[in-house]
């Protein structure tokens, strides 16, 4: 594997998490800089994206780089039947660095190993999404002043929520207290609570999103259950608004308290919650520009001075 591909989060160190955040800063002070100059970063979606992909775009257009790649993988041979590993030694022919998501999880990493550039993870199926949690946790930290001793409480797909399982060991190597809300069908998989239980990282799970546990959050982390992971929809429909945040219910929640989703949303979050203060899922967002930004010089070995 390429040491530079950012696959999983687990492949940044607590001290890798925050040399990026103070990359990122660096970068949310100065964003259009020369710095990908002579460089070709291909982006391959191979699943739909909207902000993941325009937030690395943008990254890769302020650093003055140059993109190639496709947003559709039904225009591309793969819907002849090439196979993921043809594309990506063909791609990276052209490349500098390719920015990969795909439906399959593991694609990433089985992409890292036939290659010889960097590959960057923008999400493999249910898996990971690692440059999510990069921006989450720069979000968190701007937000918080600190990463160290939050409670965090993730609501909603907790079974197949890449950015969940991300920022799960991400937040690891900070203390975090989670809770852990979600219905029965799409609560947190055994493989993440053995990871929180080994790791000696606290968390409770509920099955009711109450105010009582809203008011203990530092971070309020929502998530849509995703339709495009269920293969019966008669499943999807009973557990789809099982969960909505509504503006009352932040009466008595914590000055501090920041709402986070790494959206799109769906119903999850009422229109009403977006004038309140508290709401910082659109800046969570722009803040995606910065992190990823930090993440594509990391991976290119570009150093950045602060400025």
């Amino acid at each position: 594997m390429n040491t530079k591909s950012l696959v999983s989060i687990v492949d940044f160190s607590k001290d890798d998490i925050l040399r990026l955040i103070g990359t990122a800063e660096c970068f949310e002070r100065n964003p259009n800089r020369g710095l990908l100059e002579g460089k070709v970063c291909a982006t391959l979606f191979f699943e739909p994206s909207t902000r993941t992909r325009l937030s690395f775009e943008t990254a890769i257009n302020r650093l003055g780089g140059r993109i190639i790649g496709f947003s559709d993988a039904a225009t591309t041979s793969s819907s002849k039947g090439e196979t993921l590993k043809d594309t990506i030694m063909m791609v990276s022919n052209y490349a500098d660095l390719i920015i990969m998501r795909h439906y399959l999880e593991g694609a990433a990493r089985y992409a890292s190993e036939v290659t010889d550039i960097p590959i960057i993870n923008a999400g493999d199926g249910a898996n990971q999404h690692p440059s999510q949690t990069m921006l989450d946790i720069y979000s968190i930290y701007k937000t918080q002043g600190r990463l160290d001793n939050l409670q965090i409480t993730v609501v909603g797909d907790l079974k197949y929520g890449r950015t969940v399982h991300s920022l799960i060991v991400g937040m690891s190597h900070f203390n975090p207290t989670f809770h852990f809300v979600a219905p029965e069908e799409l609560k947190i998989p055994e493989l993440y609570k053995h990871f929180c239980e080994t790791n000696g990282i606290r968390y409770h799970e509920h099955t009711e999103f109450s105010e009582e546990v809203i008011n203990l959050s530092d971070i309020l982390y929502m998530t849509r259950v995703q339709r495009e992971r269920f293969t019966d929809l008669i499943e999807y429909e009973k557990v789809k608004n099982v969960y909505v945040l509504r503006n009352n219910m932040l009466s008595h929640s914590k000055d501090n308290l920041k709402i986070l989703h790494p959206l799109p949303r769906i119903n999850e979050i009422a229109n009403d919650v977006d004038n309140n203060p508290k709401a910082y899922y659109i800046e969570q967002a722009r803040n995606g520009v910065f992190a990823r930004q930090a993440i594509i010089c990391d991976a290119l070995g570009i150093e950045v001075v602060s400025g």
